[in-house]
């Protein structure tokens, strides 16, 4: 599967564009802030309905103009996606599949599997546990349809349940029975996430060390741990626990939207014992297991797209991931680079067709 089409009309930078990829390695080179990322968040704005880095969709209008509208053409082994996403102020955001609107945006979820390293990539080991949580969403419903439905559900009964709190408080009484309710509907998907959750991570950790110890040619032990209130327990069971701190605090306290994954080098947090260099290999190491696992399970070579990924990285470790994307293993590359000397240094030693672009504010040039 790759991308054959890319059209935008006032996406971020972007008035009007259009370019046409090569279907295993394209290669951006410009300045920062001409609008590389940007490209890539279009991108992922086509399979995932939204921005990579969660901005308003308001926000992601041209200024000055009223809509964004990003088109792009797929090319599967026995078929052809177009597939179309729309946005204007005061109205609903439309995705359409082959020229029909999705009834909902969530039925779209998986149909491009894509994976995106960039800078930002940081927050999972700076953030909170709602970036890790976010980032274990986004994987596992990308192929388990089941997964995306229960967390749309939990989350409804989660929003609700919290509502409810907030009014006994307010109206000085509380109904049993009606926070049962919500409490059964919460168990009833908080379990099923939970052990799709554990499996995930147990599933991707040994191959996620696999391409750490290749990208950083050492013996450093990597690890990922998954940190529930379920571990032992269910969902029912805690809320009915924790149901007095609930009402006295007005949210629900319990559940696994408190999870978090545990990020992990050489047994210590790599939040505090990381180098930069250390952080940046254990974050594309994550993307490219990631990848691994996604093509296995979907069957399909996902897209993966390297924003700025050899910055901060010793001459070493970009050989090493050089050699991992040239490999057939690989589908469709996208990468980018401030550098055009570097990015020719890289290109040389790559033997495999490409296409590589000059990115300008509002333009991308095919360079022959």
């Amino acid at each position: 599967m790759h991308l054959r089409k890319l059209s935008l009309s006032n996406f971020k930078t972007y008035g009007e564009l259009a370019v046409e990829f090569s279907p295993k390695l394209n290669c951006f080179v410009g300045n920062n802030g001409v609008g590389k990322t940007n490209l890539f968040d279009s991108i992922y704005y086509l399979a995932f309905c939204k921005s990579y880095f969660n901005s308003p969709d308001g926000e992601i209008i041209k200024h000055e103009e009223d809509f964004f509208l990003i088109e792009g053409e797929f090319v599967f082994d026995d078929r052809t996606e177009r597939i179309q996403c729309a946005f204007k102020p005061d109205q609903k955001k439309k995705i359409r599949r082959n020229e029909k609107e999705y009834p909902r945006l969530a039925d779209h979820i998986g149909l491009i599997p894509l994976v995106m390293v960039s800078p930002a990539d940081g927050s999972l080991i700076m953030d909170g546990s709602e970036e890790r949580r976010r980032y274990m969403n986004s994987v596992i419903s990308q192929y388990d349809r089941q997964y995306l439905e229960d967390l749309i559900q939990y989350n409804k009964a989660l929003t609700q349940r919290n509502r409810i709190l907030k009014d006994f408080h307010r109206n000085q009484f509380f109904d049993d029975d009606l926070l049962v309710m919500w409490d059964e509907k919460m168990a009833e998907t908080g379990n099923r996430i939970h052990n799709r959750r554990k499996e995930f991570v147990s599933n991707l950790m040994p191959i996620f060390q696999n391409y750490y110890t290749t990208i950083s040619c050492g013996n450093e032990t990597v690890g990922l741990r998954y940190l529930s209130q379920l571990d032992g327990g269910d969902t029912l069971a805690l809320l009915r626990e924790n149901r007095n701190r609930d009402r006295i605090l007005q949210f629900t306290t319990s559940g696994i939207h408190r999870d978090d994954l545990i990020l992990q080098l050489a047994g210590y947090p790599i939040k505090t014992q990381g180098s930069q260099g250390q952080q940046k290999t254990y974050l594309v190491s994550l993307k490219m297991a990631q990848y691994d696992f996604l093509k296995r399970v979907a069957g399909v070579r996902p897209i993966i797209l390297l924003d700025d990924v050899f910055d901060k990285l010793d001459s070493e470790r970009v050989t090493q991931i050089i050699r991992l994307v040239a490999a057939d293993h690989f589908g469709q590359i996208f990468i980018t680079d401030k550098d055009q000397q570097h990015l020719n240094s890289i290109l040389s030693s790559i033997p495999v067709d490409y296409k590589l672009f000059k990115v300008s504010p509002e333009s991308i040039k095919l360079q022959e």
